[in-house]
C-alpha cells in the first residue's frame, strides 16, 4: 500500500485535487488502494478531453538503493541508476539539428518534460527499486487506456504514474490507473506482475539463427544470402531461423515491390531453399511507415499521416526520411493486410520481424491517446499474421506483451562498443553495443513472462568490425545468458578455433543458472550457476569481463 497519495486530474476547464474519491458536475472517481493494487477509476459524466491525470505516493529511498525505469520503447536506453544519476533527455542538443535530424521522434521528448536533475528518473509501464535483493516493483497491468509514465524522484521520496492522455476523449468509466504495487524477491513480484496481467506465458520457443543485417545492411542479393545460407549449411553450429533483413524492396514501404536487380527470379526461392534446409524463414518489415523514395509517399498522400498544421509526420531520419502511414486509413490497413499474405501464404515465411513500430503512435489521433493507438496496431498485426511468428522491434513494450513471441529489448548493436563521441550525445535510442547489452541484462525479467526477449546480435568475426576481442566476447556471452533468440550475421563456417571457443563457451550460458545481478559505478556483478559451479562475472564499463 502506499501512503499520502495525491490524485491530480484536470480537464479542459477544471482542475481536481483529492485522495479517496470525487464527485463533481464533470465525472466523478474513486481510489482503491490495497497492499498489492492502486487502482484511480473516472467516470465522465459526458465525454472529456484530460489535460492530466496522475496519483503521486510516498515513496522512501535509500543511498544504497538501486532504480530501474523502463525506456519507452524497445531501443531506449534502461538499466538501473543511483540515486545521483538523472534520466537524461535531448535538451543538450541543438534545436536545428534535432528538426534535421528528427532525433525527438524516437523516443518520448515531444510528450514528456525531462527534468535534468539528480535523483529524476521517468519511464514507462513498470519501474522498481531494489535494495540488495528485495525489489519493489511498480507495475502497470493495462496500456489500453494510455501509457502509464512512472516518475520517481529520489531526493524527495516520491513517485508519481500519469496516464498520458493527450487529445484523448473519455465518454465511459475507465481504469485511469491500475498498478500493481509488489514487494519481494525478483521472481516473485515479476511472476505476480504477469498474473495479474493475465499474460499467458509465451509458447514460442528460444531459437538460434542468422539475420543478413549486421554484415550485409540493405545491400543485400539473392547471390549473397545463398552464399550466406551455404555457409551455414556447411557449419557445424546448430541454426533455427535464417532471417532476411532490410534491402529485399524498392524502397521501404514498398513491400510487395522486390528489387530485380537483386532478386531477379523473387524472394520466395530463397525462403523455399532455407526451408529444404530444415529452417524457419524470417522476413523483415516496417509496416506503419514509408520512406520519401517510395511510391506510397510520393502516389498515395492520402495515406500518410498528418498532424494539426496538415504538415506530414515524421518517424525519423532513416532512409531517404521516414514517414508515419494513418493506420486508421481503411486503405493502408487493406493495404497491410495484403502484404501480410503475400509475404505468409505466397512467399512462405515463417517470421515477420517487425520493426519501427513506434511510430504507428507518434501523434494522438482520432481521439485516441498514444498508448491506445499502439495496444490497438498491435491488435491489428496479431491479427493479421495469425499464428506464425512475430519479432517485434521498436516498440513501446508494454504494448506488446502477450503481442509478439519475441521482442527486442535494447538498441542495435553496433560494429564498434559504444560509437562516437558525437553519437554518444545523441538520442537515447542510438545504435551502441554497451547501451543494448545493458538493456538485455535489465529487461531480463520479460523473458518467458511478456515474450521472448531477443537481445539483438552477436558478433565474434574479425572482418569489418571495430570491437575489441573482449568486447565481441562479453556481447556474446551477455546474450546467451540473458537472452532468447541467439542470432548472428557472421559467417560461423569461417570461425577460427579460437571463435569457435568464444561461441561453445557463449552457448553454455543458456543453461547457467542466473542467482543475482548487482550494478555500482557503471560495473555489473553477475553471480550464476554454470554447470553445478557458482561463478561470478563482472562487466565492466568498457565492455571488458573480469
Amino acid at each position: 500500500m502506499l501512503d499520502n497519495i495525491r490524485i491530480k486530474i484536470s480537464t479542459q476547464g477544471s482542475t481536481y485535487e483529492f485522495s479517496s474519491a470525487l464527485e463533481c458536475d464533470e465525472l466523478s472517481a474513486k481510489v482503491i488502494n490495497t497492499d498489492e493494487r492502486l487502482t484511480l477509476s473516472i467516470s465522465p459524466k459526458k465525454e472529456l478531453v484530460f489535460k492530466e491525470i496522475k496519483a503521486t505516493a510516498f515513496l522512501p529511498i535509500t543511498v544504497d538503493d538501486r532504480i530501474f525505469v523502463n525506456g519507452y520503447q524497445s531501443w531506449t536506453d534502461s538499466r538501473e541508476y543511483t540515486i545521483d544519476e538523472h534520466t537524461r533527455g535531448i535538451d543538450h542538443i541543438p534545436s536545428p539539428l534535432v528538426q534535421k535530424y528528427n532525433f525527438d521522434k524516437y523516443g518520448d521528448y515531444n510528450f514528456v518534460k525531462y527534468k535534468n536533475k539528480e535523483g529524476c528518473f521517468h519511464g514507462f509501464t513498470y519501474a522498481y527499486v531494489r535494495s540488495a535483493e528485495e525489489y519493489r516493483l511498480m507495475g502497470s497491468l493495462s496500456e489500453r487506456n494510455g501509457f502509464v509514465l512512472i516518475c520517481i524522484n529520489a531526493a524527495k521520496d516520491k513517485v508519481t504514474f500519469k496516464l498520458e492522455c493527450e487529445d484523448a476523449a473519455y465518454g465511459e468509466e475507465f481504469d485511469a490507473l491500475d498498478i500493481y504495487l509488489g514487494n519481494g524477491s525478483e521472481s516473485g513480484v515479476f511472476d505476480r506482475y504477469f498474473e495479474l496481467m493475465s499474460v499467458p506465458a509465451p509458447i514460442a520457443k528460444p531459437v538460434f539463427g542468422y539475420t543478413s543485417w549486421y554484415n550485409h545492411y540493405q545491400n543485400i542479393s539473392d547471390d549473397k544470402l545463398s552464399n550466406d545460407l551455404d555457409a551455414i549449411i556447411s557449419s557445424e553450429h546448430r541454426q533455427d531461423i535464417f532471417q532476411i533483413d532490410d534491402g529485399y524492396q524498392t524502397a521501404v514501404g514498398d513491400w510487395l515491390s522486390l528489387d530485380k536487380a537483386k532478386f531477379p527470379e523473387g524472394i520466395k526461392k530463397i525462403s523455399d531453399r532455407i526451408h529444404d534446409n530444415g529452417m524457419l524463414s524470417g522476413l523483415w518489415l516496417a509496416p506503419f511507415v514509408c520512406e520519401k523514395t517510395s511510391d506510397i509517399y510520393n502516389n498515395k498522400k492520402d495515406w500518410l499521416l498528418y498532424d494539426k498544421n496538415g504538415n506530414e509526420v515524421p518517424a525519423g531520419c532513416n532512409w531517404s526520411g521516414s514517414y508515419v502511414l494513418d493506420f486508421y486509413n481503411d486503405e493502408v490497413r487493406e493495404y497491410l493486410r495484403e502484404v501480410f499474405r503475400t509475404v505468409l501464404d505466397d512467399w512462405g515465411f515463417d517470421l515477420v520481424k517487425l520493426d519501427f513500430l513506434y511510430a504507428v503512435c507518434e501523434i494522438p489521433q482520432h481521439g485516441r491517446s498514444r498508448g491506445q493507438i499502439m495496444c490497438e496496431a498491435m491488435d491489428f498485426l496479431r491479427e493479421c499474421v495469425g499464428d506464425k511468428l512475430i519479432l517485434g522491434c521498436g516498440v513501446p513494450l508494454g504494448a506488446a506483451f502477450g503481442k509478439v513471441d519475441y521482442c527486442r529489448i535494447g538498441c542495435d548493436v553496433g560494429l564498434t562498443w559504444d560509437d562516437n563521441l558525437v553519437m554518444r550525445l545523441t538520442h537515447r535510442e542510438r545504435v551502441s553495443t554497451k547501451n543494448s547489452m545493458m538493456n538485455t541484462i535489465f529487461r531480463r525479467q520479460l523473458d518467458g513472462r511478456a515474450f521472448l526477449n531477443d537481445p539483438d546480435v552477436y558478433l565474434l568475426r574479425d572482418e569489418n568490425i571495430s570491437m575489441a576481442h573482449c568486447q565481441k566476447q562479453s556481447l556474446s556471452i551477455i546474450n546467451h545468458l540473458f537472452g532468447s533468440v541467439y542470432f548472428t550475421s557472421d559467417d560461423i563456417s569461417s570461425y577460427s578455433d579460437k571463435q569457435k571457443r568464444m561461441l561453445k563457451t557463449a552457448r553454455r550460458m543458456v543453461k547457467a543458472d542466473l542467482k543475482s545481478v548487482d550494478y555500482n559505478l557503471g560495473r555489473v556483478t553477475l553471480l550464476f550457476d554454470d554447470c553445478g559451479k557458482q561463478r561470478h562475472i563482472i562487466l565492466l564499463p568498457d565492455g571488458r569481463l573480469e
